[in-house]
């Protein structure tokens, strides 16, 4: 569906696309605001248990934070560092500063280590930071709230133990307010966004009726943000879809 030659979709919400295609590697600079992210998450969420470097870089370096579980927060947050290197190309009047990071919250089961992200089962989600850590940058364009993001295109599940595939960006309400932006000068203030995976008949949900359609059934069926391989798909009913 196009309006105003801009791709829509039937809730009349816009459809990015990317007809310049994907950016060339390029070797990433040092990581501008490290320090000010560290303490912003030990400050908001709690002490860094460990940080998943990269050895090579391609545009921006992206570090993953973790955060283990505790008695206020019983699961994992993983936070990256580095997206907000370089600004998103952002549309005039669009809400957003520009700068973003992203984060992620999984049970508290769930296996973080390096052995562990030798398996897919439990890597995918830190592929998934990494990756829309670069996609804006890698495509000249931007992220924010309720963007949704399919695994590939026709999206595919991220691993062989669960349907869900692709994301909603939403307000990492887990945390406190104070956590959602860190202010840095007064030209940069570095907004933080989680990603909640979502099975593909509730991003088409999302695309046919609006994300507000998708966060109702949300809160009908207590989705929250830490992810659930198993949960009910919302957008699924007795006798069909939405």
């Amino acid at each position: 569906m196009t309006t105003d030659n801009k791709v829509v979709s039937m809730a009349g919400t816009p459809i990015l696309t990317y007809p310049q295609g994907e950016q060339a590697w390029q070797v990433a600079a040092e990581e501008l605001c490290l320090e000010e992210i560290s303490n912003h998450i030990e400050r908001h969420i709690g002490p860094i248990k460990m940080v998943f470097h990269e050895i090579i870089s391609d545009t921006v370096h992206i570090d993953v934070h973790h955060v283990a579980p505790s008695d206020e927060r019983p699961f994992h947050t993983l936070i990256t560092s580095g997206m907000s290197d370089l600004p998103m190309q952002v549309p005039d009047g669009a809400p957003s500063s520009g700068y973003m990071e992203l984060m992620i919250t999984l049970p508290a089961d769930w296996q973080i280590s390096q052995e562990a992200f030798e398996d897919e089962r439990w890597y995918w989600p830190v592929r998934e930071l990494k990756f829309l850590a670069r996609f804006p940058h890698k495509f000249n364009t931007w992220l924010g709230w309720g963007h949704t993001i399919p695994n590939g295109d026709p999206a595919e599940p991220f691993a062989n133990n669960t349907a869900l595939a692709g994301v909603i960006l939403l307000p990492p309400i887990s945390t406190p307010e104070a956590f959602w932006e860190l202010p840095i000068d007064a030209s940069k203030s570095i907004q933080f966004f989680s990603i909640v995976p979502l099975f593909k008949e509730e991003m088409d949900l999302k695309l046919h009726k609006g994300s507000d359609a998708l966060l109702d059934r949300f809160d009908q069926h207590n989705i929250g943000e830490v992810i659930d391989i198993g949960r009910k798909n919302v957008a699924r009913k007795r006798f069909g879809l939405f």
